[in-house]
């Protein structure tokens, strides 16, 4: 799960408004700038990379295979054509930034954080997981639900300027399966292409459509037979998480929505999380063949973690009929999201859902 660059280009900009007007969140923002700048000033061009000798020869066959692939994005898909995902910094760590989110015990509706320019989103990024780990107890603390979790990379929305600010590559997913480096890349450049401020859903699920557009057209067109097959044993995983996630998202919101006393919702919540657990372990041993990879999620799952699956998928199904509407055509269909991106969240959301009318 990728994420918006709260942590670069918001944090920059809020660095100084705090600078210059005091700001009780200042050492939050130093730390955002700090290891947002740290990330950047690891990264070299992807050439020098390919022309080290000592670059492992696994290490160049990814980087070239990124570069097919940013050049694929800029031809095909009509993303943007700049430094972006150009040059690669290995991190020494496992995940870019690691994301807190926290919902109420009864509700799937995530608590928001506002910030310059990006406006308010529902998870706040640290480059540091003891530092994320003790702002989720506090919040915990304070009756939440949270759950922390690594981000493989994120977008400062190509709204930075120069070369260096540009969006590296990064060791975090630079091994991801062809498929989900491509779906990776093209989700990130899909956030230079407009941006609603304050409107997670509608950001998060754009660039999510674009991704699965483009994704499927990289594997049809420029992958290999075996990587199109390794994708898609991988890909019937998640569609299979999704369904049975969003099947318990909406359960739990129309018993938390429902007029039932608050100790009614608990237990259905139990029950519901209960069945959702059994159900998994089904699907693992059966559909699955064992396959563990979502053990974590499942053993951790709560309103937050829920919650926050919503802000990338709830609104792809409007953004791929949108797609379609426009006739395939990246560049019509581009502009018509950003007409909606500048209009009023509720006019916004009434276009995009009469789109496929």
């Amino acid at each position: 799960m990728a994420s918006l660059g709260i942590a670069g280009i918001a944090a920059l900009a809020a660095a100084t408004v705090c600078v210059t007007s005091g700001c009780s969140t200042l050492g939050y923002y130093a730390h955002t700038v700090n290891g947002h700048l740290q990330l950047l000033g690891s990264a070299k061009p992807v050439p020098q990379w390919l022309a080290d000798e000592q670059s492992p020869a696994a290490l160049k066959e990814r980087l070239a295979l990124s570069q097919r692939m940013r050049d694929f994005a800029v031809a095909e898909l009509k993303l943007p054509d700049n430094a972006s995902y150009r040059r690669y910094a290995d991190l020494k760590r496992g995940a870019a930034v690691w994301n807190v989110v926290a919902a109420p015990e009864l509700s799937l509706t995530l608590k928001t954080w506002c910030f310059p320019v990006v406006g308010c989103v529902g998870y706040r990024g640290y480059y540091d997981l003891g530092a994320a780990t003790a702002f989720a107890d506090e919040l915990r603390a304070q009756g939440f639900e949270t759950s922390v979790y690594g981000v493989p990379a994120y977008s400062t929305l190509g709204a930075l300027p120069g070369d260096f600010f540009a969006d590296p590559l990064l060791n975090t997913f630079i091994q991801f399966p062809e498929g989900e480096l491509a779906r990776l890349i093209f989700h990130e450049l899909a956030h230079q292409v407009t941006y609603a401020k304050g409107d997670t859903v509608f950001n998060e699920s754009f660039a999510t459509a674009v991704e699965r557009i483009g994704s499927a057209r990289w594997l049809n067109e420029g992958a290999s037979p075996e990587a199109r097959e390794d994708y898609e044993r991988f890909d019937r995983r998640r569609r299979d998480f999704r369904a049975l996630t969003q099947s318990v998202r909406e359960r739990l919101d129309a018993l938390y929505r429902s007029d039932a006393s608050d100790d009614s919702k608990r237990a259905g919540k139990t029950a519901l999380m209960a069945q959702m657990r059994a159900d998994y372990a089904t699907l693992k041993a059966t559909a699955w063949g064992g396959f563990p990879g979502y053990d974590g999620w499942f053993t951790r799952a709560n309103n937050a973690s829920l919650g926050v699956l919503a802000a990338y998928n709830e609104l792809v199904p409007a953004f791929e009929r949108l797609f379609e509407r426009e006739g395939r055509d990246f560049r019509r269909f581009y502009a018509e999201v950003k007409r909606l991106a500048a209009l009023p969240r509720d006019e916004r959301r009434a276009a995009l859902g009469s789109s496929g009318d």
